[in-house]
């Protein structure tokens, strides 16, 4: 019979890469998670590492027992969560990126709250970027992210619930033109971008480039709120998302010509069944959200 705690420790291996990360994650020493490693061997029957230098990883059938452990322990977690009553309990981790947490995850986790007393969140915000591997890893159980981020693309291990199209807008200080922008009109401006391998970062350098130039970076956030500040002054222009625009910032927005738009989404670890307390947060993230004024956001 296959060890619960055995398979988590074989599943943060896969993602952690060392048995080193694994000991310090779990708060053991690296000789135990090693035995314990070992023993999950010798019950499988099946060689799960192998050797390369002074480290281990994971042969294909480790690798392929890794990832269906996840499925097994979410299950296992269900049926525990059933065997405690019907009503929605226990912790659910969400991932979400800036803009999402106030529009989405606020208002969904206030009503939750006043819904279901047992239920617990522990929210963290992470950029598209991180935040799948985090759900894969299992550091949470529903993230909230964009399926237009193409160098981290959803599989087939995950479940795909879609919640709205955002539009990106170009974002300047008040008193400039109306109307649809063309970026190419903005080549010689002074541009603020997101940090690094952040999905505004990297859509902002492609639909420049695409536009024929290189845009002028002059300042480097991981804030919108700092991003706006400093448009706001008339130090930089910037294209954001339409939900990350917040109204007391004294700004103008402009649609692009050529529209672009970001598909959000929350996202969780295909499991069947799905913990209760994951389908009441999936529903109270569908509930309609406040959005900025002037922002036309598509729900579903």
């Amino acid at each position: 019979m296959l060890n619960p705690w055995r398979l988590r420790l074989l599943s943060r291996l896969d993602v952690l890469g060392t048995v080193r990360a694994v000991a310090k994650d779990v708060n053991l020493s690296a000789s135990t998670v090693s035995h314990q490693l070992a023993v999950l061997e010798t019950e499988t029957r099946t060689r799960l590492l192998e050797r390369t230098g002074r480290r281990v990883r994971l042969t294909p059938a480790g690798q392929k027992l890794a990832r269906q452990a996840r499925a097994i322990l979410d299950h296992l977690d269900a049926i525990e969560a059933e065997l405690r009553g019907d009503e929605p309990a226990g912790l659910v981790r969400i991932g979400a990126f800036q803009s999402a947490i106030h529009t989405f995850v606020v208002p969904a986790v206030t009503r939750l709250a006043a819904t279901f007393p047992r239920l617990e969140t522990e929210l963290v915000e992470r950029e598209p970027h991180d935040s799948v591997p985090a759900l894969r890893a299992g550091d949470s159980d529903v993230v909230i992210t964009t399926t237009d981020f193409s160098d981290l693309p959803l599989g087939p291990d995950l479940d795909i619930v879609r919640l709205a199209t955002d539009p990106i807008v170009l974002v300047t200080a008040p008193g400039g033109p109306r109307g649809p922008a063309v970026l190419a009109d903005y080549a010689a401006e002074p541009w603020a971008l997101d940090v690094p391998p952040s999905y505004m970062a990297h859509l902002t350098l492609r639909l420049c480039r695409e536009s024929g130039f290189e845009p002028r970076v002059v300042c480097r956030f991981s804030n919108y709120l700092m991003t706006l500040q400093h448009v706001e002054a008339g130090l930089s222009i910037a294209l954001l998302p339409g939900l990350a625009v917040d109204q007391r910032y004294r700004v103008a927005t402009r649609p692009l010509a050529t529209p672009v738009t970001r598909t959000i989404v929350a996202v969780t670890r295909r499991a069947s069944p799905r913990r209760a307390a994951v389908n009441a947060v999936l529903d109270a993230l569908r509930q309609p959200p406040a959005v900025p004024a002037g922002v036309e956001l598509h729900l579903g």
